[in-house]
């Protein structure tokens, strides 16, 4: 892969990284604020129904935040590109869409295929 197209990998894993976590800063010091008193169990049920649903939602971006650090470290190793399972180059069409896939795109459809046996069996 040119260094160019790392280059500009690079940036846009760092700028996505940089969004998750400032959307989790936002999210931790906005817990302790709306601690007002609900007289109403539907409305304080809702109250909490938001919170796991955002702490939920945060919980799944640390694990992309850490899929992020990782491909950011293949770059930096020189593996960035190249599928784990086959080691042909990913498409950068693929990469593009998804920077921290670690397979290519057939490799990535045999997967899910075991997987949807797996589940029937």
């Amino acid at each position: 892969m040119r260094q160019r197209d790392l280059s500009t990998f690079r940036t846009l894993l760092n700028e996505r990284r940089r969004e998750l976590l400032d959307d989790a800063l936002r999210t931790v010091g906005g817990m302790g604020e709306g601690r007002e008193l609900f007289p109403d169990p539907t409305d304080r049920a809702r109250l909490e129904y938001d919170r796991n649903l955002t702490l939920r939602i945060r919980d799944r971006e640390r694990k992309l935040i850490n899929k992020i650090e990782e491909a950011l470290q293949r770059i930096e190793d020189g593996h960035f590109g190249v599928c784990e399972q086959c080691g042909e180059e990913i498409g950068s069409d693929r990469l593009r869409a998804r920077p921290v896939t670690t397979l290519c795109i057939q490799c990535k459809g045999e997967q899910e295929e075991e997987e949807r046996k797996q589940r029937r069996a």
